[in-house]
């Protein structure tokens, strides 16, 4: 907990208004997530005061679930919600990431139903044979999201805030020139967004 309140006062020091959660993995000694997202609603329902007064909200960031063991116990945008729903506060939402949540069947139905709570969206794409989990993330359009309707549900829920993108490539984006990737970004979002 010092270090999530760390968190928030950096947050906080930096004027940012959103601090995403991502919440660590299964919680050591447990077997499966129920124990472990048990856990994180406690923690979060015992920070979200504090976050709301030093005005920063909250977002809870469902990573994709081969990260369930080590990275996030909270795999889906349901979950995420679920945890808002029982925390009950106002200063906390969720961020959807693309690469995370686009294999989800149930999406467009929770994405409706996060509606003013999806604090930030995060795109990219997930490449069909990706080499890296951690740092394949692919350009937009080179992979199988539905990137159209997924940010069409996204806005339909209420989002108007940015769309930032996350290209974790280390073996191909990051060893291109900056201006190059820039303009590829630019162009795809136009084209297949």
């Amino acid at each position: 907990m010092d270090d999530f309140h760390a968190s928030i006062d950096m947050a906080a020091e930096l004027g940012a208004p959103v601090l995403t959660i991502v919440t660590g993995g299964v919680q050591s000694g447990t077997r499966g997530v129920t124990d472990s997202l048990r856990l994180v609603t406690d923690r979060v329902a015992e920070a979200a005061p504090y976050a709301a007064s030093r005005g920063v909200r909250l977002a809870l960031e469902p990573l994709n679930p081969v990260y369930g063991g080590d990275r996030s116990c909270l795999t889906t945008l349901r979950d995420a919600l679920d945890i808002c729903d029982a925390v009950g506060a106002p200063n906390l939402g969720v961020a959807v990431d693309v690469y995370h949540v686009w294999w989800d069947t149930d999406l467009p139905r929770q994405l409706a139903r996060a509606g003013d709570r999806i604090l930030g969206y995060h795109l990219c794409d997930w490449l069909a044979d990706t080499s890296d989990v951690l740092l394949d993330r692919g350009m937009m359009g080179d992979g199988v999201a539905d990137l159209k309707a997924i940010r069409s549900a996204v806005e339909a829920a209420g989002y108007e805030g940015l769309c930032e993108v996350e290209i974790f490539s280390a073996n191909n984006w990051w060893k291109r020139d900056p201006a190059e990737v820039l303009d590829m970004i630019v162009m795809r979002f136009r084209s297949v967004c």
